[in-house]
């Protein structure tokens, strides 16, 4: 692991433990400090961030393959986790399999993923990564949001005891995934974009400085939910969550990527160092979201960030003998 990498995930272990400091000693009040910066990102700085991004998306330069050979796996993982976690719903609660589902496949592509593959790819590696990113939140973040969504349509018909209808179900959960800080920037980003209209430079310049401020306030938000919540507890489903995304998913999309969709060379190797990056910060949002989980996420997030130091070596040294 190169000095520059290394340096970068100092700096972002060094912002999480400010904001463990700032919680620990008050500095931001005595409220729920956590849930108040993480509703800031969620209503506010996310979504600037991914309606710039959909808006500004170059469809056409898209290189397809090698994004379907990433979230074909990806997304395959996504559903595989929900499914399996479905079965401890109702000791877990009705968000539990989607917070868990994007937990263990949701990455850290900004902060860490983009210094990352321009130290280790270059130019060519970073254009692929980055056609990654404009998707990345885009997709997973939809397809979560709507099986959350119907499952809590679903929970919410059952608690009033009302007979299961399928059309109110799907009625409720295409309304409040369509109506939600995360979709409804991406759909309305997507609009804009297929009707060719560029963002007045006011507007864009607005969107990026709030769109700035989403990776340092997540990381504070990571820091503070680490003192509130702790490790006790959370470590044996943040562990399992940690090894999922770090070595399963990486694995899958290595097959998918090589010996299914025939990458070789720097685009598999971007997208498989891609897949095995740590539990990204938008795992947390989500789960204060809906106030499942948060400390697994948060457990998830910091331990998968320490152990990307040793299986990053791994996938590395794996891709060089693939070639």
């Amino acid at each position: 692991m190169s000095l520059a990498i290394f340096l970068k995930l100092v700096a972002i272990f060094a912002v999480v433990a400010l904001g463990w400091i700032a919680g620990r000693a008050r500095w931001l009040g005595q409220g729920d400090v956590a849930r108040v910066l993480s509703n800031a990102a969620f209503f506010l700085f996310v979504p600037a961030l991914l309606f710039r991004t959909t808006a500004r998306i170059d469809l056409s330069a898209m290189p397809w393959v090698t994004l379907t050979a990433f979230f074909v796996p990806v997304l395959a993982a996504l559903m595989a986790v929900y499914l399996v976690m479905r079965r401890f719903a109702s000791s877990t609660g009705a968000a539990s399999p989607s917070v868990r589902a994007i937990s263990a496949t949701f990455g850290n592509t900004v902060q860490l993923g983009i210094p990352l593959a321009t130290a280790l790819f270059g130019e060519a590696g970073l254009s692929v990564h980055l056609a990654i990113v404009s998707l990345h939140a885009l997709t997973l973040l939809t397809l979560v949001t709507a099986l959350v969504e119907l499952d809590l349509a679903r929970a919410h018909a059952r608690s009033r005891g009302v007979e299961h209808s399928l059309l109110a179900t799907l009625l409720a959960t295409v309304r409040n995934t369509v109506i939600h800080p995360v979709v409804l920037p991406v759909l309305v980003g997507l609009v804009v974009n297929l009707c060719g209209a560029a963002l007045p430079a006011l507007v864009d310049e607005t969107l990026l400085l709030l769109a700035l401020a989403v990776v340092p306030l997540c990381l504070v938000v990571i820091g503070i939910s680490l003192e509130h919540y702790g490790l006790e507890g959370s470590l044996r489903g943040a562990l399992w969550l940690s090894g999922a995304k770090l070595l399963a998913l990486p694995a899958m999309v290595l097959v998918v990527g090589h010996w299914g969709a025939g990458l070789h060379g720097v685009p598999l190797a971007v997208i498989v160092i891609c897949a095995a990056l740590p539990v990204g910060t938008n795992a947390l949002l989500f789960a204060q979201r809906y106030t499942t989980l948060e400390a697994e996420a948060t457990a998830a997030i910091v331990l998968s960030t320490f152990g990307f130091v040793l299986t990053a070596p791994f996938w590395l040294i794996l891709l060089g003998w693939i070639g």
